[in-house]
Parts: C-alpha cells; sequence; structure tokens
C-alpha cells in the first residue's frame, strides 16, 4: 500500500493533476479523487503548492444559487491545513454548484514556513473567532444570509463553539461533522493519563509542555475543560449531521462522535466495506455522498457504496 501511495504522488505530479479549473471557462469542473488517490492528490498539492487553495473553492466571485443558497465553508482539522483537508470536498462540492470556501486557522502568530502549515494548534477559542471573521467575509462577498458549515476532526468540534458562543447560531444552516468528538477522546489513554496527572499535582507541569507546542490539543481528551464549557453541543435551528467511523483511530471510542439531536450516521453501517480511519474520512466517496445529502436532504441519493481499504 505505501509502495502504491508513493507511486500515485510521482503519478500526480508528473501529470500536473492537481491543477484546478481543467473544463470550460463558462462551466468550470473539478478533478475529484477519492479514497488514497484523493490523499495522494492532497499530499501532492501540500509538497508542491503550499497554502493553495483547494480546487473549487475560495472564488471570491460566487454567488449562490437558488438550489444552494448557502455557501459552504470547509473547516479541516488538527495539524492539517485546507490545502491538504480539501481535496476531495472542495472540488466535489463545487461541481455540484455550491460556493465552497475554505480557511487555515489556528496557527500562531510569527510561526515560520513550514511549521505554518500545520493549523489548528490555538486554543480552540480562538480559532473559533477566526472563523467567524472568516464566515462574516463569506456572508459579505456571497450576500448569503447563512452558510452550512463542513468540518473535518477538531473542525468537527471548534465550530460548535463559534456557534453557541459567538454569534453563529444566527448564520449557519446546516453543520456536518467528519469523526466528531463531543465527548472527547481517550487515545493512548491519554485522558485517563491527564486525570492521573492532575491527581498528583502534575496538571500545570502537562499543560506547560503542551501549550507550548500544541494548546489544542488537550481540548480534545474526555473530560478537558473546554468540553465542559461547550456542554451540550445542539443549537436550536441549526440541523447538525455527525458522520463517524468504527476505524477512527483517533477519536477513541468512535461513539464519542455521537451527538444527541443530530442525525448520527456510522459509514460502516451503510457501507461495510468502507474501511476508512480518522484522516481517510476527508477523502472517503461513501462519506462524500452522505454529506452532499445532509446538505440538501430534499434531492437525498442513495450511497453506491464503494471499497475503501484499510490504513497500511
Amino acid at each position: 500500500m505505501r509502495s502504491r501511495f508513493v507511486g500515485i504522488v510521482a503519478g500526480v505530479l508528473a501529470l500536473g493533476l492537481i491543477t484546478p479549473g481543467t473544463a470550460a471557462a463558462d462551466s468550470p469542473r473539478y478533478p475529484v479523487a477519492y479514497g488514497w488517490d484523493g490523499l495522494a492528490v492532497a499530499a501532492a498539492a501540500q509538497l508542491t503548492r503550499p497554502g493553495s487553495n483547494p480546487p473549487g473553492a475560495n472564488n471570491w466571485s460566487c454567488h449562490p444559487s437558488a438550489a444552494h443558497p448557502d455557501p459552504v465553508v470547509l473547516v479541516h482539522g488538527a495539524s492539517a491545513n485546507m490545502t491538504a483537508n480539501w481535496q476531495t470536498f472542495a472540488p466535489l462540492l463545487a461541481n455540484n454548484g455550491y460556493c465552497v470556501f475554505a480557511l487555515t486557522y489556528g496557527v500562531p502568530a510569527g510561526t515560520p514556513f513550514p511549521v505554518n502549515q500545520i493549523g489548528g494548534r490555538n486554543p480552540m477559542e480562538q480559532s473559533a473567532a477566526e472563523l467567524s471573521a472568516f464566515v462574516d467575509r463569506v456572508l459579505r462577498a456571497t450576500g448569503a444570509a447563512k452558510v452550512d458549515i463542513v468540518g473535518h476532526s477538531e473542525g468537527s468540534l471548534m465550530p460548535d463553539y463559534y456557534v453557541k458562543f459567538l454569534g453563529g447560531a444566527a448564520k449557519v444552516s446546516d453543520y456536518v461533522g467528519l469523526t466528531p468528538l463531543w465527548n472527547g477522546s481517550n487515545v493512548a489513554n491519554l485522558a485517563d493519563f491527564y486525570v492521573l496527572a492532575r491527581m498528583f499535582g502534575l496538571g500545570p507541569v502537562v499543560n506547560l509542555i503542551v501549550d507550548s507546542v500544541f494548546p489544542a490539543a488537550r481540548q480534545f481528551l474526555r473530560g478537558s475543560d473546554f468540553l465542559k464549557k461547550l456542554g451540550d453541543p445542539v443549537v436550536t435551528g441549526v440541523r447538525f449531521t455527525m458522520v463517524m467511523t468504527k476505524y477512527d483511530e483517533a477519536v477513541v471510542p468512535y461513539t464519542s462522535g455521537t451527538m444527541s439531536g443530530a442525525t448520527n450516521v456510522v459509514l460502516q453501517d451503510q457501507c461495510p466495506q468502507d474501511h476508512s480511519g480518522h484522516g481517510m474520512v476527508g477523502f472517503s466517496p461513501n462519506a462524500t455522498q452522505v454529506v452532499l445529502d445532509a446538505l440538501d436532504p430534499a434531492h437525498a441519493q442513495p450511497i453506491h457504496c464503494s471499497y475503501v481499504a484499510p490504513s497500511p
């Protein structure tokens, strides 16, 4: 699998398939790669065009159609960025008639290249303020009244702070979370370790070490102060859809993504041959159909399941 991945990256670089806008100017179409192919395209884009817009995203002259009046804002996961995270979803949504926008958030000020390509590191309260400003910019540019949010990992969690506490409830229609973690994660028993450290008075030491590198990291842990403040994530007037995978190696247990009052989808309940792990959900063809149906339920289509190989 690793040799296949390397081969795909080399092929993408050689053929230049990561260049957007291959269709006619009056009807732009963007190439969409799925699964491991999609991950390879994302890796190639990040290597050759770091910090660039994903295909189909951030066209600031885009005007929403009557069919899709809400622009879609894509919110990447922890340690990712818009270039790497959205090489599948951005072109797919654009090809389906949506105005699509994406941002890289959570990069500490003054961070030099290439470390500035690692997003989602700031405390999520700060990142939520960045998202708020970005949504306002999208609304001004498009003339829309509201946006839809599609977020992956941290991007499925952090925007809820914006919706609950920063005025986002009046500006968001649909909120779709990929690999969410409303009850936090206990990956590698880190949440248990942190509780133990605090019991022995070592919490401040752990905080100092973690916060110097990745302040948002401990906010993901089960029982964190951030999650306690967030409380019940449901916000009246916003329609929530949560997409989980049983093979999530980062959100442990994966059922932490279940939200009461939302439409909760486990990919394997729909498509048993989808072995997507945490990151691969962002490139799963089965997940893309779930998202399209969530954003436009009046025209929902059945999922034609595709095989997605497990992580090597």
